[in-house]
């Protein structure tokens, strides 16, 4: 097993020490829609928005305070219309990376976890822009995939029991 350790630059702890601030990771969250016929709902990103284009798991970021399965029925019902319970996601699996922002911005790490669920109310839309299309698992990989997305698909992949 191998250690890795955080380094930080040295700081004077005053207000201008922005160079060795500390950012803690953005928590995103992710779901998998699995239909009747074992297709999965995906997004695809709006025109105007970072990443736009590629398509995505559906989902959003954890407020504070939220947890991640209560944040993604929040973010599914804004963006999709659909009512769903925090009991019915499965957890899935996660992918990490870090993401440099412009200065005077550090780095910053995003964690993005994906949920499965089979049960929901309501139709699909797309309310906040872009499409939507359902696809087996095995046709997602033909799709332009946000780069993350990409990561969580050979989790979904690799726990798909349909």
């Amino acid at each position: 097993m191998r250690r890795h350790e955080l380094k930080t630059a040295p700081t004077d702890g005053g207000a201008n020490s922005s160079e060795s601030a500390v950012l803690p990771p953005l928590l995103v969250v992710a779901g998998a829609l699995i239909d009747d016929h074992r297709r999965v709902l995906m997004h695809r990103r709006p025109p105007g928005k970072h990443l736009e284009g590629l398509w995505e798991f559906p989902g959003g970021k954890v407020d504070p305070g939220e947890t991640p399965p209560a944040a993604l029925a929040r973010e599914l019902r804004e963006e999709l219309g659909v009512l769903i319970s925090d009991s019915h996601f499965r957890p899935c699996g996660f992918a990490f990376e870090t993401r440099d922002f412009s200065p005077p911005k550090p780095p910053r790490g995003i964690v993005l976890l994906l949920y499965t669920c089979r049960i929901w109310d309501g139709e699909p839309a797309p309310l906040e822009g872009g499409g939507l299309g359902w696809f087996r698992v095995g046709e997602i990989d033909s799709l332009d995939l946000a780069p993350l997305d990409r990561v969580l698909l050979g989790q979904l992949r690799a726990g798909f029991v349909g």
